[in-house]
């Protein structure tokens, strides 16, 4: 399903080296996805058998205002399509998720600005996300990735310089090889 995807198959195999890379710097769930309408298409997913149990799995669909990679895409779609998603009904998961319009524009603002985030216990009251943006050779955000963690282990900040940097290091491979997606 996930491969199905557009961008998907060539996306994966060329961020599989970067995921693999953070999954064995962290040893937590690491996710790659794309926003596809109002959802992420989660494209890959490397897991422990320890880390914290997430919703998302690879061809799974979650809407995109409550993780972090979903927050990533929406910051940086178009103005429009970001208008026509504030302008829907926001499901709720946990106390947490962000389901309030106002608060989600605000969110976005702060992930173009900071060019990451930290998804606090949006899904599930055990589990935080940290997500970056992963650009093409068009200089347009495609895909995100991120690493879920259990609520206090390790400390989220801790992880968003190795989620960034891996990010960064995708998005330069999709700018050496444009003919790749």
């Amino acid at each position: 399903m996930a491969a199905l995807a557009p961008r998907g198959l060539g996306l994966r195999e060329a961020a599989m080296p970067f995921l693999e890379d953070l999954y064995e710097a962290t040893h937590q769930h690491v996710q790659l996805a794309v926003l596809d309408g109002p959802d992420v298409l989660y494209l890959e997913r490397i897991s422990s058998r320890d880390a914290v149990g997430v919703h998302g799995r690879v061809g799974g669909r979650v809407p995109a205002h409550a993780t972090g990679v979903g927050l990533v895409l929406l910051a940086y779609a178009p103005p429009a399509e970001q208008e026509r998603y504030l302008a829907g009904p926001l499901a709720t998961f946990t106390d947490r998720t962000i389901a309030d319009s106002g608060r989600l524009r605000w969110a976005l603002a702060e992930v173009r600005r900071d060019g990451y985030v930290i998804s606090d216990r949006q899904v599930t009251l055990d589990a935080v996300s940290v997500a970056a943006p992963v650009r093409d050779a068009a200089d347009e955000v495609v895909a995100a990735l991120s690493v879920v963690v259990r609520l206090g282990d390790p400390r989220p900040g801790a992880l968003v310089p190795p989620v960034v940097s891996a990010a960064r290091g995708l998005s330069r491979r999709l700018l050496a090889h444009p003919d790749r997606p």
